[in-house]
């Protein structure tokens, strides 16, 4: 407890309500663990130097509204959100003025979580890719909303708990219609669509609510010729964008409270995460890019955000194409706005080599071996 008093004492002050722009972004700080946020000093300071660097990113790109991908989700105490705020972010680092979110969402995820099934067929039930979502430990590789906002949390969407199978023309490879027979009957009826979990976080901007949907599906490697992960991805990316069409394509979406439903036409809402779908690196194999069925939405923009970094060290894609990469893998990480906001900046923190800041990028030990994206957007009125 007196951890979390001291460093709750050192919080700065919260964003006005009626900003001219707010910046939103996300970030997948690599293997952001209880353990590592358990490292502190002796005046109670969090002293993990990935995740001090990690913390000094967003001191210098100050978003108003962060989400933070694999976070470890502490079932029993639900404090290592706060604590990252509040021992990391709220701290200068490296002279960097502290930032503060006032407001977090911090839920439970699928990761780790035991179904006591073979899911990957290797003739055992404990392991880690026996869970709902790949996982050695309940929560591991989690999320936090973190924001300077005030978040609506009576009205708060999470589809956790979504079947697979209760999604028309799924993907499961389940023997059915043509599919690969990889998991039985009963397994397909319990496994959970979300390798995470699928967030819809309402939060007031001004005389506007703009919701956040937060997400870090499946990547699509790690399995065999059945394609168990990559089918998965397209189907975790493709539930975005179903609840953003509406229409008898989102009738089969029930959130975790039972209530039914896409998001309301022509709400302002901004799709955030690691969503592991690179647009010109992955096969397409289910008829288009998995991560089509979002940059290519009707209701959604792509901003398309880029940096110097990326293209000088990046490993992959056209030469054209590398500004816009988020990690080594290519371009899977996301802030996509409805056509709705308008979008007034971009970016992706990822200096260049020759650049001092380079030293907070150079391996996933000193940051992540994800980049932060961001975007700046004009809210709207009523």
């Amino acid at each position: 407890m007196l951890f979390v008093l001291l460093c709750a004492a050192m919080a700065t002050a919260p964003l006005s309500d009626k900003p001219e722009t707010i910046r939103i972004a996300t970030f997948n700080i690599w293997e952001l663990s209880t353990e590592k946020l358990n490292q502190e000093s002796q005046s109670g300071i969090g002293s993990n130097q990935q995740l001090r660097n990690a913390a000094e990113i967003i001191q210098r790109v100050r978003p108003d509204i962060l989400l933070v991908n694999e976070i470890d989700f502490d079932q029993e105490k639900r404090q290592n959100a706060i604590f990252f705020r509040n021992c990391y972010l709220n701290i200068s680092q490296n002279k960097q003025k502290p930032i503060d979110y006032p407001y977090i969402y911090f839920g439970p995820v699928n990761t780790g979580l035991p179904t006591g099934k073979d899911l990957n067929n290797d003739g055992q039930s404990n392991g880690p890719d026996d869970a709902y979502g790949y996982g050695k430990y309940p929560g591991q590789y989690g999320m936090a909303l973190f924001s300077k906002f005030k978040i609506d949390d009576k009205n708060v969407r999470t589809f956790q708990n979504l079947l697979w199978k209760d999604m028309p023309n799924n993907l499961m490879p389940d023997g059915t219609n043509g599919k690969p027979d990889w998991y039985s009957a009963e397994e397909a009826g319990l496994m959970r669509l979300s390798s995470k979990s699928h967030w819809d976080i309402p939060v007031q901007v001004g005389s506007t609510t703009i919701h956040l949907l937060c997400s870090h599906p499946t990547p699509p490697v790690f399995d065999g010729d059945e394609d168990r992960n990559g089918r998965r991805n397209f189907d975790e990316i493709r539930l975005w964008a179903d609840y953003l069409g509406g229409g008898e394509k989102a009738s089969y979406i029930v959130d975790d409270n039972g209530v039914k439903g896409p998001l309301a036409a022509k709400v302002p809402a901004v799709i955030l995460g690691d969503l592991n779908a690179d647009p010109r690196k992955n096969e397409i194999l289910y008829g288009k890019h998995a991560i089509d069925q979002l940059l290519k939405h009707p209701r959604l923009q792509d901003p398309k955000p880029e940096s110097k970094g990326a293209a000088g060290k990046n490993r992959t894609g056209s030469p054209e194409y590398r500004e816009q990469n988020t990690c080594h893998f290519g371009r899977i990480d996301y802030v996509l706005p409805t056509k709705n906001l308008k979008v007034t900046a971009s970016g992706v923190f990822w200096p260049e080599q020759e650049n001092p800041l380079s030293r907070l990028v150079q391996d996933r030990k000193d940051s992540s071996d994800h980049r932060l994206v961001w975007i700046d957007i004009i809210p709207p009125t009523k």
